[in-house]
């Protein structure tokens, strides 16, 4: 038992330590397949300045070469505002510089602004860019477009606000981009209609991109994943390292797909019409700065002809309930890890208790108290095993002292003494160990839902994704551990002794940095486990009185 008793110790702090690692890095992503001419030609130099009019995924990358962004002395700011956004356009290629989520304050502090979830600064850059190649004199990213105002907002009872811009060639062909916001969506529409007055036919491809540079989305101890994804018919949902990007470029071709940059709660993702087949790519413009985007096909314009090349780009939370709905895979943008197949229930579970509660914690209470109750038999068996360990200990501890350092005669003696008494030795640790998984899954259930960013519980506890601020909830848990201890056997070596008494301190520094939900969902978990450890010993103790 002892022997046992030390590896579920390791084994527990095993795992710590692997949540902890967990924090440090993200899963490494599995490339994309692509054909090697399209992934050779993706990752060969860089593009011509003005590209020509092609499907191909290495010329869909064909747009101008700059780092960050362009920068106009002739370029001025629109501004626009929905009841979800507020968007600072810049005319020059009608860029999206800053999108502002009004309803996602950066802290639960009263008076904090929204986040900016695109936005450059001195150590910052995450943009937008769209525009049109091939025939020549189309408007790119760079090309400097005309507009009415400068401003623009939600009028009260109207669906729809519109920001339009203009632009022509000196062939005469007229592109009148429109970037249309709808209240209630995160999914911002990007049209370019394109007029030919010309007396040739145009040729026009419709790209959009995401520009950022590799900004680390640490937060104090906390690490989770910031970079691209990709989702196909082929392969829903593929994330990428920035850095892997350099050597295994994103070169796809695919109808129904998706590319984005994913990051802690919220994705933006840019989502073509699911017909006709999009080039999707990606480039490294310098050691800190990157692109995903994607490329459409060829449409012709006729003389007098007019076409009208539409696209969406989501960017908001990671909501369940919302990107669910918007493109195939963009709800596989909440991450709950390995563990998902556990993870997803939860989280129903979790939401289905919130919607009748209104509090997310009290909705993990009672998942933890239904959880205990499905787990019900099995942890009662393992509690029944402990308790009698904890009845023949004194036979155990004059085993001991009868065959002292012999340790084959010892094991033999108290495997007798298990067969006798019908205990099973293993029985102890199965309380601990079905939780373990449970752990990791809500762990990540916390982490990743943004339904959870920012949720208050009672009193001090006002984000139960982040850590007490005050520590009351890991040491109330630290103090859980060291009664649970109580109501188990003493390890009959003074060593393992020690290491357990050492248990619940290390526990509550560990857990002192982890979401307070978790640690929430824990403390409740080992008061209940308490309960029922104590009716059952208590049970068998005086069944053997």
């Amino acid at each position: 038992m002892e022997h046992l008793r030390l590896l579920l110790i390791v084994a527990l702090t095993f795992t710590g330590f692997q949540l902890w690692e967990a924090w440090q890095k993200d899963y490494g992503p599995a490339p994309v397949v692509t054909s090697p001419t399209d992934a050779r030609a993706a990752a060969e130099g860089a593009p011509p300045q003005s590209p020509a009019p092609t499907n191909t995924v290495a010329q869909a990358t064909a747009v101008p070469d700059d780092n960050a962004r362009p920068a106009s002395a002739a370029a001025t700011i629109i501004t626009a505002k929905s009841d979800l956004f507020e968007l600072k356009i810049s005319t020059a290629g009608g860029t999206l510089e800053s999108v502002k989520l009004l309803g996602y304050p950066t802290s639960s502090n009263a008076g904090a602004p929204p986040v900016e979830l695109l936005g450059t600064d001195a150590d910052r850059v995450f943009i937008q860019e769209s525009g049109l190649t091939g025939s020549d004199g189309l408007p790119t990213h760079h090309s400097i477009y005309s507009a009415d105002a400068t401003s623009y907002a939600l009028a009260d009872g109207a669906d729809k606000v519109v920001v339009p811009m203009r632009w022509t060639t000196p062939a005469g062909v007229t592109v009148e981009k429109r970037i249309i916001l709808t209240r209630g969506s995160y999914a911002i529409t990007i049209e370019h209609e394109v007029q030919n007055n010309g007396g040739e036919s145009v040729r026009a491809h419709l790209y959009e991109q995401l520009k950022r540079n590799n900004e680390s989305s640490r937060r104090g101890m906390v690490y989770t994943f910031t970079g691209p994804a990709l989702s196909t018919p082929e392969k829903r949902f593929a994330k990428f390292k920035f850095d892997d990007l350099k050597d295994k470029p994103i070169a796809v071709s695919a109808e129904g797909a998706w590319v984005g940059i994913i990051q802690h709660y919220f994705v933006t993702a840019l989502i073509p019409p699911a017909q006709g087949p999009y080039n999707f790519y990606s480039k490294v413009l310098d050691d800190s700065h990157y692109l995903v985007g994607f490329q459409g096909p060829e449409i012709n314009v006729a003389p007098a002809g007019k076409e009208t090349l539409t696209s969406r780009v989501y960017i908001g939370p990671k909501r369940h309930d919302i990107v669910s709905d918007i493109a195939p895979g963009l709800e596989l943008s909440v991450d709950f890890g390995s563990l998902w197949f556990i993870a997803k229930p939860l989280f129903m579970t979790l939401r289905a208790i919130h919607d009748v509660t209104g509090n997310w914690g009290y909705a993990i209470i009672l998942v933890t108290l239904l959880l205990k109750l499905l787990f019900f038999p099995l942890s009662a068996a393992g509690y029944r095993s402990m308790a009698n360990m904890r009845r023949v200990q004194p036979r155990m501890l004059a085993l001991r002292e009868r065959f002292g350092t012999d340790r084959a005669q010892l094991n033999q003696a108290m495997m007798k003494l298990y067969k006798d008494e019908k205990i099973n030795p293993l029985g102890g640790c199965l309380p601990i160990l079905i939780q373990i998984p449970v752990f990791i899954a809500l762990y990540w259930v916390l982490l990743e839902s943004v339904e959870m960013r920012q949720a208050p519980f009672i009193l001090w506890v006002h984000d139960l994704s982040e850590k007490d601020p005050f520590f009351v909830l890991p040491l109330l848990m630290g103090l859980s551990m060291w009664g649970q201890q109580k109501l188990n056997p003493a390890p009959i070596d003074p060593m393992q002794a020690k290491v357990m008494q050492v248990m619940p301190i290390m526990f509550t520094a560990f857990f002192a940095f982890f979401p307070s939900g978790l640690v929430l969902y824990w403390f409740v978990n080992n008061m209940l486990s308490i309960a029922q450890q104590w009716h059952i010993t208590r049970a068998i103790e005086a069944k053997g009185a």
